[in-house]
């Protein structure tokens, strides 16, 4: 019998046993690198990593066509925080280092403390805001006023008083410590404190190789405007003012103190489609301060794509015929003017071009602020929204319907123009021709009044209405309220006996009459007189203007919001009184003003204001819709002491060419024309082009 050997078996079992080591360490090594690699990654880091904040990029925003309007480039920022410092006096070294760093390279930063960085020290502003109050309550710095401050000590004792606090010693000028306590400050009111913004990626590396303590490096996302169109519409971003977070955005987890949001504009009124949410990282560093690892806890999510209603070929022609006619206008006299002009979508209440001028670059607005803030021409003061002007005898298209359809007259009922009117023993107005001619109008129907706009047939018309049926009416066409625009609007003047009494005046009927011809208290914006003329051709749907026309996620995979509101109120009033205001609108336009509307593509409708300011010259104000037999656009033009309404129909002819000289619009049209269902609809059709 053969004997097994035992060195075999021994090294049989040692092998084994191996095995089983190994087979043991692979399955050890799989659950904690694979299994629970990321739990236990996470853990290593946490004791010796910090969380960063990381910028998501903010959604772009185009006009109706995709056209950029706004949209991102990447930047780097600077953060300072005092969270790492033993003591104050190692806190001030390492901000002195940051300063003299910036001063050599030029870069300037963020110092949110308001105090004039050189002596004599004082505020740089009486409403400094909630946050720096709350910092003078803190320090017990004694102060008078709530909404507005004065100190109850000099700017150099407050100075002195910021030295205390941050423990600032002598060995730094006042002017140093100065620059040193707004950095202090910043650090101390503001969880995370953006430094400076735009670095360039130099400075970026001498922060990083020379490891700048309590500084941290980020990216971030600068807007860059495509355009320097649409300055009134766009609106400009800014970091959270310190004040504004407990109101706004405190208890919204997708901010972080230092974010940029919207201010004023689509920016600000379409916060919650274009604001991301940031994404968040742990960095590991070693114990000399140099970043080891980075690990995201959480991605960050672009914001969405904003489409406005704006076209922004329109809105250019807007803006640029308007300059031009206010620029000629002052080169000829000298009187220094501002105007806006509106257009609407018929239909749908779209904002397609909002311009006012003045006007102002975007991209300029830091280095710009302080000189237009100055600029009595208010170039950053939207007059197309928040300018109110009488709107003349644009109104009387109005009254009109309000006569009309209260059966005070028909469309062939006919007033005898007798120059002035003397229903009323005072006031006894005289319609415009007698003062410019000495002659009248004679027998005139509705139609033809609003042709010539006589204001002896609507001075009869205003009376017999009366003031109650009147405003009804202006009400339901939007006039003397807001038009709903997201932006936000002057809801403007709606002349009657509850404005009078609460002004602390006496309604008269004198007041009534002149009311009828868009005078009186009236004073309407020029979006709300654009709305009410695309409310009226629409047959009477009235719609909220609005400049929002979808926002889509920033892949455009998804949308994620597409506007369907349909409108808010119907103005009734029958074809025939229809009829009779647009004809009327017609004859204005193929008659006293054919010399600029017969270089228009389309036929028009239209009607001039020109109100009285008490100054030598008056309000121009025009109002159009086009085309005449299927109306798709609304315009209203308004130019201070622009004289009379016929000057400004140039403007509303420049925009109806550029609206419809686009392929698409005119093919639209004229299919419509061929649509036509009779041999004499065509007759109709074709002549009402001429």
């Amino acid at each position: 019998m053969k004997k097994s050997n035992p060195y075999r078996t021994r090294l049989i079992v040692l092998l084994g046993f191996l095995a089983v080591v190994l087979i043991f360490f692979a399955v050890m090594l799989f659950h904690y690198q694979i299994i629970k690699g990321n739990s236990y990654r996470a853990q290593s880091m946490a004791g010796t990593a910090r969380r960063e904040t990381v910028e998501t990029s903010r959604g772009i925003i185009t006009d109706r066509n995709g056209k950029v309007l706004v949209s991102n480039r990447l930047t780097y920022t600077l953060k300072f925080s005092d969270e790492s410092f033993d003591d104050d006096a190692a806190c001030n070294a390492a901000v002195w280092r940051l300063i003299t760093l910036c001063r050599q390279e030029s870069l300037s930063w963020i110092d949110p403390l308001p105090l004039t960085n050189t002596a004599p020290f004082a505020l740089t502003t009486d409403t400094p805001g909630e946050t720096f109050i709350n910092w003078l309550d803190q320090h017990d710095i004694p102060y008078t006023g709530k909404d507005t401050v004065t100190l109850s000590i000099s700017g150099g004792e407050l100075l002195d008083m910021a030295r205390k606090i941050y423990k600032i010693s002598d060995d730094y000028t006042d002017d140093q410590a100065r620059l040193v306590a707004g950095v202090r400050y910043g650090a101390e009111v503001s969880g995370g404190y953006v430094f400076a913004e735009d670095v360039p990626v130099e400075v970026i590396s001498q922060v990083v190789d020379g490891h700048f303590a309590g500084v941290s490096t980020g990216t971030s996302s600068q807007r860059v405007y495509n355009t320097t169109y649409a300055a009134h519409i766009l609106g400009r971003v800014s970091r959270i003012f310190a004040e504004d977070w407990n109101d706004k955005y405190k208890d919204n987890n997708d901010y972080s103190m230092d974010d940029l949001v919207g201010k004023g504009g689509v920016e600000e009124a379409f916060e919650q489609y274009l604001h991301g949410v940031n994404g968040v990282k742990l960095v590991t560093t070693d114990k000399s301060g140099k970043v080891t690892g980075e690990l995201y806890a959480k991605e960050p999510q672009p914001g969405n794509t904003v489409a406005l209603t704006i076209d922004l070929d329109l809105q250019k022609t807007a803006e640029d015929s308007l300059a031009a006619t206010i620029q000629s206008m002052t080169k000829s006299d000298g009187v220094a003017r501002g105007g806006a002009a509106a257009v609407i979508g018929v239909g749908t209440g779209e904002v397609l071009a909002l311009a006012s001028y003045p006007t102002y670059d975007l991209s300029q607005w830091d280095e710009m602020y302080d000189t237009w803030s100055k600029d009595a021409a208010l170039p950053m003061f939207n007059r197309a929204t928040d300018g109110t002007y009488a709107p003349g005898s644009t109104f009387k298209l109005c009254t009109s319907v309000a006569a009309l359809e209260s059966g005070v007259i028909t469309p062939s009922t006919t007033i005898v123009d007798r120059g002035i009117y003397t229903y009323y023993e005072f006031p006894q107005p005289r319609c415009w021709i007698y003062n410019a001619t000495g002659s009248t109008h004679g027998a005139v129907n509705v139609s033809q009044a609003i042709t010539v706009s006589c204001n002896y047939f609507f001075y009869e018309v205003g009376r017999l209405t009366g003031i109650q049926r009147l405003d009804d009416y202006a009400s339901q066409f939007g006039l003397g309220r807001s038009t709903g625009i997201e932006i936000g609007d002057s809801n403007g003047v709606l002349a009657s006996p509850e404005y009078a009494e609460k002004i602390g005046e006496t309604w008269t009927d004198g007041q009534t009459i002149t009311a009828a011809i868009g005078q009186s208290y009236n004073l309407f914006t020029p979006l709300q007189l654009a709305n009410y003329v695309a409310t009226l051709v629409s047959g009477g749907d009235h719609y909220e203007a609005h400049l929002l026309k979808s926002a889509k996620s920033y892949d455009n995979s998804s949308v994620v919001y597409a506007y369907n509101k349909g409108p808010t109120n119907h103005v009734d009033m029958s074809d025939s009184t229809l009829e009779a205001v647009k004809a009327g609108a017609r004859g204005l336009a193929t008659g006293s003003l054919s010399y600029v509307f017969n270089s228009c593509i389309v036929p028009v409708g239209c009607k001039t204001g020109t109100a009285e300011t008490g100054g030598e010259l008056s309000n121009g104000c025009f109002v159009a819709f086009a085309p005449y037999d299927d109306p798709q656009i609304a315009v209203c033009v308004v130019i201070e002491q622009g004289g009379g309404g016929a000057n400004l129909a140039p403007i509303a002819r420049d925009i109806i060419n550029s609206y419809f000289s686009s392929a698409s619009m005119f093919s639209s049209y004229i299919f419509s024309i061929r649509s036509c269902t009779s041999l004499a609809r065509v007759f109709f059709c074709s002549r009402s082009m001429l």
